[in-house]
């Protein structure tokens, strides 16, 4: 049993090279999908939304995106259309397989059933590469409104804001 144990180490090592070529380098583009979906019990109503960024690594661990999200439902309301647009700027951890990343956006909300507003939202995540250029995704971000209707008091502003999550998939090119 023992004189087995040294087959761990090595496959672990035949792994460092594969885990190497997944990180990002100056240059790099990325772009990322997501999409999500709902309805209810009688299919009387549907809810969906699709996003998705591109990206560029001014260095190894810097990244520039835009981002667009488009939202639709019709459940209980005739059908309301909402988007948002962002830029933002993050900063990653390469890390192998692994890059956890931490940033910010600004940009602005519009459509049929929010207010028209700018927003900004710190942000984090973490992607996992699947292979060298594919990589899985999860990320969450705290938008907090401009929306000067409601209140001159940016902390109003700032807990009045909303969770956003994410998860998709990426390419790395």
């Amino acid at each position: 049993m023992i004189k087995r144990l040294w087959i761990v180490p090595v496959l672990a090592l035949l792994l460092v090279p594969a885990m190497a070529q997944a990180q990002f380098r100056q240059g790099d583009w990325e772009l990322t999908l997501s999409g999500s979906g709902s309805n209810g019990p009688d299919f009387d109503g549907t809810s969906f939304n699709v996003g998705g960024s591109l990206g560029y690594f001014l260095t190894d661990e810097f990244e520039v995106a835009l981002r667009q999200s488009i939202g639709f439902t019709d459940i209980g309301v005739s059908g309301d259309l909402n988007g948002s647009t962002r830029v933002a700027v993050d900063y990653n951890f390469n890390l192998g397989q692994w890059v956890p990343y931490i940033g910010a956006n600004i940009g602005y909300v519009y459509g049929d059933a929010v207010n028209d507003t700018f927003e900004a939202a710190p942000e984090a995540g973490v992607k996992y590469f699947v292979n060298n250029t594919t990589f899985i995704f999860l990320s969450v971000e705290y938008q907090f409104f401009f929306d000067t209707d409601d209140s001159d008091d940016l902390s109003d502003n700032f807990s009045d804001g909303q969770f956003l999550y994410g998860l998709g998939i990426g390419f790395k090119f």
